[in-house]
């Protein structure tokens, strides 16, 4: 009798642990990581109107936003600073969640969107179609950012189920190597015979803000579906944390969720691909900031990704506008420099862990 009500309470059981537990400390976190998030997220909004080639103050950017009168700082902010300040803040918001998938799904700490080839997959047909066809509207370019990220994903995905031991975090990484590998290659012997896919190359490899705003008009239904995506994925990552053989038990279809966190990624990552170029190591530093804050429960994890990578954004497009003056550097290489010693951080200590 003992060993059947076992049985039968280990699926309740499982069910109570679906979702992390929230001990003491993960209710201590609970307390302020919402005001620590938001008033980062202002400052960052706050500095990123305020600084630029020629400063301006709270009240220059309270009189723009409200009472504009025509002058030159009016102008500048809404303009310029805001149409980039608002650009930031959706492609951090697709870079954190993305990122929060990516490791989620992969399970490994060091992975990124980059790692999976989507990155590089999205800026291998953008490229390919500039050399065929000359400059694309921004539509056409968000198109082919997506289907680029989606094939490189799946291909991923294929390549590391295929594996003898099905798909692990070990075979997903070795053959997002190999597609990022792969693609990158292709894009640079497409540029080495047109011009005009170099220029375009420019842009995609470094990754900036500068001069495409507009295009926030063309793509946001697909950042809005990336979202949802997302939060529809959440019950499933909390699963998936637990094992797949615990996540079947609890009646979670483990394609599905796969399928649906794959969706996700590609819409999120082709979204700021397409708005401001593959910027490396957001994806990266973003989750695991945000779990020393709130814990691994992706129910608060996943939306304090989305906030802390728009606040990393700002800030990082922000210093490059101080570090350089009077030019500026973009935000991908802010980002490189920052996050380059973090991923060696990271990579040595699971190694040093693993000995």
């Amino acid at each position: 009798m003992k060993t059947v009500e076992t049985a039968a309470t280990a699926p309740a059981a499982a069910q109570r642990t679906a979702a992390p537990p929230i001990g003491r400390g993960a209710r201590k976190r609970g307390l302020w990581w919402p005001a620590i998030t938001g008033a980062a997220f202002a400052a960052a909004v706050v500095l990123s109107i305020c600084i630029g080639g020629q400063p301006s103050s709270l009240q220059d950017a309270w009189h723009a936003v409200v009472t504009p009168d025509g002058s030159v700082m009016d102008l500048t902010i809404r303009e310029l600073r805001w149409p980039r300040t608002v650009l930031a803040v959706v492609a951090g918001i697709c870079l954190g969640l993305a990122g929060t998938l990516v490791q989620g799904h992969t399970r490994n700490p060091v992975a990124d969107p980059g790692l999976l080839g989507i990155n590089q997959g999205a800026a291998l047909l953008i490229v390919a179609a500039t050399a065929l066809a000359g400059e694309l509207p921004a539509l056409t370019q968000a198109g082919l950012a997506f289907a680029g990220a989606l094939a490189a994903s799946v291909l991923v995905f294929a390549i590391g189920s295929a594996a003898r031991h099905g798909s692990t975090p070990v075979t997903l990484v070795l053959a997002g190597a190999a597609v990022t590998a792969l693609c990158s290659g292709l894009v640079a012997g497409i540029v080495l015979l047109n011009d005009q896919a170099l220029d375009t190359l420019r842009f995609w490899q470094v990754g900036s803000l500068v001069g495409h705003s507009g295009v926030i008009g063309v793509i946001w239904p697909f950042v809005l579906a990336g979202a949802v995506l997302a939060v529809l994925n959440i019950r499933p990552l909390n699963a998936l944390a637990l094992g797949a053989d615990t996540a079947v038990s609890l009646g979670i279809s483990v394609f599905k969720a796969r399928a649906t966190g794959i969706a996700a990624i590609t819409l999120l990552a082709g979204s700021a691909v397409t708005m401001a170029g593959p910027i490396a190591f957001a994806g990266l530093l973003v989750p695991h900031l945000t779990r020393a804050l709130t814990g691994p429960d992706y129910r608060v994890l996943l939306p304090v990704s989305a906030v802390t990578g728009a606040t990393l954004l700002l800030l990082a497009d922000t210093a490059g506008r101080v570090i350089a003056r009077p030019g500026e550097l973009s935000v991908g290489v802010v980002l490189a420099v920052i996050g380059a010693p973090f991923f060696i951080h990271l990579a040595r200590r699971r190694r040093l862990a693993t000995v």
